[in-house]
């Protein structure tokens, strides 16, 4: 799996129309946080008992038309959930897989409060 930041993910994105932005946070997140423009929302677990989504790799597979080639990007809050859900892709037979570091919110300030710093 290929790790990039949300400024190159961003780039990348403009650069190559077909790659795919899959939101996995949980739908709540999605809906009332907010979510970058042209994310696709599929959770990689949600509530209320925050169980993996066993339908995850067969809802990418749906939206990338099984072109296990086409370039898929994952955010998630901070960039774990998206690294687990990477993984689960890579595993399934996705080649060109990328965890955007940092996730949507950003990392820990020096608080330990998000959205500060990169995200």
């Amino acid at each position: 799996m290929k790790h990039i930041t949300p400024k190159a993910a961003h780039a990348f994105l403009q650069a190559n129309p077909e790659a795919l932005l899959i939101d996995v946070r949980s739908e709540i997140e999605y809906l009332f946080v907010g979510h970058p423009v042209g994310a696709i929302h599929v959770s990689w677990n949600d509530g209320p008992e925050w169980e993996v989504n066993p339908c995850f790799v067969g809802e990418v597979r749906k939206l990338a038309g099984n072109g296990r080639q086409r370039p898929i990007l994952l955010i998630c809050r901070s960039g774990n959930r998206s690294e687990a859900a990477g993984h689960a892709l890579l595993e399934a037979g996705f080649e060109d897989v990328y965890n955007v570091q940092y996730g949507f919110e950003g990392e820990l300030d020096e608080n330990h409060h998000r959205n500060s710093m990169s995200g």
